[in-house]
C-alpha cells in the first residue's frame, strides 16, 4: 500500500464477474455463479438484508489463521537460534471482547494502548499478565488499573512516567510494577509520517540519540533505564521499540533490533544488569489493493531471528527473550466493509478549454455510499488507499474510473480514491471494500450524526454480530439537553 494522497493505477476490472480470491481479500471471499460475494459461505446479500449497511463484516476462520501463522512463524524462527518469543495482538487496530478470546485461544497475548482497551481484554477474560498496556500519555488511574489487574508489562513512554508509575507501585505497597522503556531508534519505516514513530520529531518514547554538544551525557532512552532501576518498585522487564506501520521491508525492523541490543548491552556494562527482554513493536505490511503482496510471517520473522542472533554474538550478550506486535497483519485482510450504492454522477476531471488547450473529455463516475468517512477515515486521513467490487451482481457492461465517496459533509469524504467499477453500477448495488479489518471500526466516529455499523463476524455459513449497530437513540442518549 502506497500512503499518499492522490489517485492510483485502478487494478484490473473483469466485466464477466471473474473473481480471483486471495489478497486483498480474506480467504472465505468467494463470487458466486450469479455474481454475488459470499464470505466464509455468507452471502453478502442476504447479509445486508439482516444487518443493514454499512457493515464490518469479520471472517473469523481467516484472523485465527493469521493470528496461527504469526506465533507459529515467530516461535520456529526464534526456537532456531535459541530464543523464545512471545506474540501480542495489538489491539489498536481493532479489539472486542470475541476478537481478545480469538486471539487468545490461538495463543497470543494482548496489547491495549488505553485504560479502554484494557477493560476490553479483561471482560474477555485475558489474564492479567498476558496484557501489555502502552500509551504516551496514561493517566494515573489508568496506571492504577493496570497494576491492580496484574498486567504482565507497562511500557513507559516519557522519564515522568517512571516516577509516576514508581509512585502509584509505592502506593499499593505490592510487588515491583513491571515495566518496559520505549525509544525511539531513529528507524524510519512505514507509510505516511502519521504512521512512522521511530523518528525524533514526534510523540513517542525516549530517544537513543544525546545531545550533539554533550558527548558525556547520557540519552533519554539511557537515563529512563537508569532511573528505573535506581526504583525498588519498579522490575525492568525490557526495552521496547516500534517503528511505525504498514511496513512491507523487513530491512527496518533488523536496523531497530541492532540499536536496542546495542542499548541492552551498554546497560549491562555499566550496571551489570541484562534487562531480560526486548519487544520488537509491529507495524507488519498487508496487501490493499489487488497485486500487492503482503509481508510474509516467515520470511520475516526468520529475517529478524537471524539478525538478533549475529547481532548478540557480536555484542557478547545473550540472547534475551523476545515479543513482538502485530495487529494489522491479523484482522486487517480478515475484514471487509459492505455499502450499499445510494447517487451515481459522472464528473468531467478538469476543465474546459482555453488559451489553446484541448477541452478535457476525461469523466470520473462518482458512486456515493451510505457510509464514509466516519466509518474509514484513513483515506481522508493520509490517502490510504482501498479496493472495491460491486458484490451482490454479475454485470457485462465496460467498466469505468470510479470514485467511491461518502455521505458526509466533506469533499474530502472518500473512500476509494480510484477503482474501475461496471458502467452500470446504479442506486441499491452493494459495494464490498476490501482489507478494512484494521482501523476502520477503531477510528470510526460519529461525524454528522452519522451511528457507526455493527461489526459481524461469521463463519462456516452463519453470522454473529459482536458489535451492534449504534441507532438515534444511543447519540441522543448522551446529550443531556
Amino acid at each position: 500500500m502506497s500512503a499518499s494522497a492522490g489517485p492510483t493505477t485502478p487494478p484490473a476490472f473483469s466485466p464477466t464477474g471473474t473473481f480471483v480470491p486471495g489478497e486483498p481479500w480474506s480467504s472465505g471471499v468467494r463470487r458466486g455463479p450469479d455474481g454475488a460475494l459470499t464470505v466464509a459461505g455468507v452471502d453478502v446479500r442476504e447479509l445486508a438484508a439482516a444487518q443493514g449497511t454499512p457493515a464490518y463484516v469479520l471472517d473469523e476462520a481467516d484472523l485465527r489463521e493469521r493470528a496461527r501463522s504469526y506465533r507459529r512463524a515467530f516461535e520456529a524462527a526464534f526456537a532456531e537460534v535459541g530464543a523464545g518469543v512471545d506474540v501480542y495482538y495489538a489491539g489498536k487496530a481493532f479489539l472486542s471482547v470475541a476478537v481478545a478470546r480469538w486471539v487468545r485461544a490461538e495463543g497470543l497475548r494482548v496489547d491495549t494502548a488505553t485504560g479502554g482497551e484494557l477493560a476490553v481484554a479483561l471482560r474477555a477474560d485475558v489474564p492479567g499478565e498476558h496484557i501489555g498496556l502502552h500509551g504516551n500519555n496514561k493517566s494515573d488511574a489508568e496506571i492504577v488499573r493496570a497494576l491492580e489487574a496484574g498486567v504482565g508489562r507497562i511500557i513507559v513512554d516519557s522519564l515522568a512516567e517512571v516516577e509516576r508509575v514508581a509512585a502509584a507501585s509505592r502506593a499499593r505497597g505490592g510487588v515491583p510494577a513491571p515495566v518496559m522503556i520505549r525509544v525511539t531508534t531513529g528507524v524510519h519505516a512505514g507509510g505516511h509520517e502519521y504512521i512512522s514513530t521511530a523518528h525524533e520529531d514526534q510523540k513517542f518514547g525516549l530517544s537513543l540519540a544525546t545531545a550533539p554538544d554533550a558527548q558525556a551525557e547520557d540519552s533519554p532512552a539511557m537515563t529512563a533505564l537508569l532511573a528505573v532501576l535506581a526504583h525498588p518498585e519498579l522490575e525492568l522487564l525490557g526495552i521496547h521499540s516500534h517503528i511505525g506501520s504498514q511496513i512491507l521491508d523487513p530491512s527496518g525492523f533488523e536496523v531497530a533490533a541492532r540499536k536496542v541490543l546495542e542499548l541492552r548491552a551498554a546497560l549491562a556494562e555499566r550496571t551489570g544488569f541484562l534487562v531480560p527482554e526486548v519487544d520488537l513493536g509491529g507495524g507488519y505490511g498487508i496487501a490493499y489493493l489487488p497485486g500487492e503482496v503482503a509481508l510474509d510471517p516467515d520470511r520475516i520473522a526468520k529475517d529478524v531471528a537471524a539478525s538478533v542472533a549475529a547481532s548478540s554474538a557480536d555484542l557478547g550478550t545473550p540472547l534475551p527473550r523476545f515479543s513482538i506486535e502485530p495487529g494489522r497483519a491479523i484482522v486487517g485482510p480478515a475484514g471487509l466493509t459492505l455499502y450499499t450504492v445510494g447517487t451515481v454522477k459522472p464528473v468531467r476531471v478538469g476543465g474546459a478549454a482555453g488559451d489553446g488547450e484541448a477541452e478535457s473529455t476525461t469523466v470520473r463516475t462518482y458512486v456515493s455510499i451510505d457510509g464514509g468517512m466516519s466509518d474509514n477515515i484513513r483515506p481522508a486521513l493520509y490517502g490510504a488507499n482501498y479496493h472495491a467490487e460491486l458484490a451482490n451482481r454479475l454485470s457485462d457492461a465496460a467498466p469505468v474510473l470510479a470514485r467511491v465517496v461518502g455521505k458526509h459533509c466533506e469533499s474530502g469524504d472518500i473512500v476509494v480514491h480510484d477503482v474501475l467499477l461496471p458502467g452500470d453500477v446504479r442506486a441499491g448495488d452493494l459495494l464490498a471494500v476490501a482489507a478494512t479489518g484494521a482501523y476502520g471500526r477503531s477510528m470510526a466516529s460519529n461525524y454528522n450524526h452519522v451511528p457507526r455499523p455493527p461489526v459481524v463476524a461469521v463463519t462456516d455459513g452463519g453470522t454473529r454480530v459482536l458489535i451492534r449497530r449504534e441507532t438515534e437513540d444511543d447519540l441522543l442518549a448522551l446529550d443531556l439537553g
